[in-house]
């Protein structure tokens, strides 16, 4: 028992030794995240899962590698507040030749601690949206400026400084402003061109990768991820945690892309998908108040107006799984006692699949719900709810056994002491038949008038006379 106690030992010791050099020989991580297309709910949740492993996996540096025409307001700010927070260094690379950072790609690609584009790439055009589709207007002079030739001497300051009499609209100058003012505190803080930063916003400007270079809106231009790192190699960034240099030579490059729960989220957060979501689940809803117990309509409704809220980001991802998952649930439940015809426990079904996929993002391994166990838990009440239903079906074929409707063709016999009365069902009922009955005839009930069934014996000849 020593021997082998001592053996154990050992191997364990061998193994966490092992475990322990591979780790220290391993060389460092840097995590890439891709991001292609808009900036929305299901890009925000990649983004700051992503994030979250990089730190969780103590990554050297985590390169946020950018082709996007811009996207929502709160979900840039939310991933903007992501980078900030992380103790990671963060690179913003345009990528690959051909791509773009617009719109709330500009903000993102000023907060990251380094940013660095493609050479046929650009970037800019981060004026603020309106959720329609049409840009805001900025504020321009509806009389004539008293100095309409001078931009050709002072054309930098003339953007900033240019008199606005008689703006559009107060919310458009708020929107204006609120974001001028926002990029620009990123551009201070990360020590890069703040007046480009402003024109980028009021004057929807944009620069190709050279021309940034040139006006310190980024750092780097690199034609790939390996001279990106080459190049980004010593160079001092301040994190959270302080400052820092950057060791980027000889990292382990690994790529997060995102999985289909996330471009399944990208599809339902799409502008045109939300609209129509948001449509089907007001409308399902009105109808279903306008015409209570239909179920489908309302069951239809809730869901989508749910899917909508998170489109919209009204409910962020893991709350709008947690309501469609009780929603399923409730919906299932109320299957075994409304008339629905199915309805309502396939639609909880279809909302417990769809909360089960959108309440769990964790990133750590092992915190995953598979998609098998989601699917075989739908598979499992969906199995349960066609046994409820032919169980259902059976009862309602089944002969009534109880009520008016039981004593139809029930059988009985004429009570020996008194022949108007007849015993069916060990139950004294008054009689009445077409012809007088003998004591203790056996007789067929035929129908029943309050508390007098219609009788006749069971050899009654149809064609007496009553």
């Amino acid at each position: 028992m020593r021997i082998l106690a001592a053996l154990i030992l050992a191997g364990t010791l061998a193994v966490l030794g092992g475990n322990a050099a591979a780790a220290m020989s391993t060389p460092g991580l840097a995590l890439t995240l891709e991001v292609h297309g808009t900036i929305d709910p299901a890009s925000r949740d990649f983004i700051l899962r992503g994030l979250t492993q990089a730190r969780e996996r103590s990554a050297a540096v985590a390169i946020l590698k950018l082709d996007t025409p811009g996207g929502l307001d709160s979900s840039m700010r939310d991933i903007i507040q992501a980078i900030l927070a992380s103790p990671v260094p963060v690179i913003g690379y345009v990528a690959p030749d051909g791509a773009r950072a617009a719109s709330a790609g500009v903000y993102i690609l000023y907060a990251c601690h380094l940013a660095a584009m493609a050479p046929a790439t650009n970037l800019g055009a981060a004026t603020p949206v309106q959720l329609g589709g049409l840009p805001l207007p900025t504020p321009s002079p509806r009389e004539p400026v008293k100095e309409p030739t001078t931009p050709k001497s002072g054309e930098p300051s003339a953007a900033p400084s240019a008199p606005t009499p008689a703006p559009a609209d107060a919310m458009e100058r708020k929107l204006i402003n609120n974001a001028r003012a926002y990029l620009r505190a990123l551009a201070q803080l990360r020590g890069r061109n703040a007046e480009w930063a402003e024109k980028a916003v009021t004057e929807a400007a944009s620069l190709s990768a050279r021309d940034a270079l040139q006006q310190g809106v980024i750092e780097l231009i690199a034609a790939d991820l390996p001279d990106l790192l080459r190049q980004a190699d010593g160079r001092p960034v301040a994190t959270v945690g302080g400052n820092s240099t950057l060791a980027t030579q000889g990292l382990t490059v690994e790529t997060l892309q995102p999985d289909w729960r996330t471009q399944l989220l990208g599809m339902i957060a799409h502008p045109m998908t939300a609209y129509i979501l948001l449509l089907v689940g007001v409308y399902g809803l009105v109808f279903e108040l306008a015409h209570p117990g239909m179920a489908a309509p309302g069951v239809l409704g809730g869901i989508c107006l749910l899917l909508a809220l998170f489109a919209f980001q009204v409910m962020p991802v893991n709350a709008a799984g947690l309501a469609l998952l009780l929603l399923g649930l409730a919906f299932m439940i109320a299957e075994a006692f409304m008339p629905s015809f199915g309805a309502l426990g396939l639609g909880g079904v279809a909302a417990f699949v769809a909360g089960s996929l959108l309440l769990w993002d964790e990133t750590g391994p092992g915190y995953e719900i598979p998609l098998a166990l989601i699917l075989g838990f739908a598979l499992a009440s969906v199995v349960l709810l066609i046994g409820l239903a032919t169980l259902l079906i059976r009862q309602r074929a089944r002969p009534v056994v109880s009520g008016a409707e039981e004593l139809l063709g029930a059988t009985g016999a004429v009570m020996a002491d008194d022949p108007g009365r007849v015993r069916v069902h060990s139950e004294s009922w008054l009689a009445r038949a077409p012809r007088p009955l003998r004591p203790g005839e056996p007789v067929r009930v035929t129908g029943r008038e309050g508390l007098t069934l219609l009788v006749q014996p069971l050899d009654f000849n149809k064609e007496e006379s009553p």
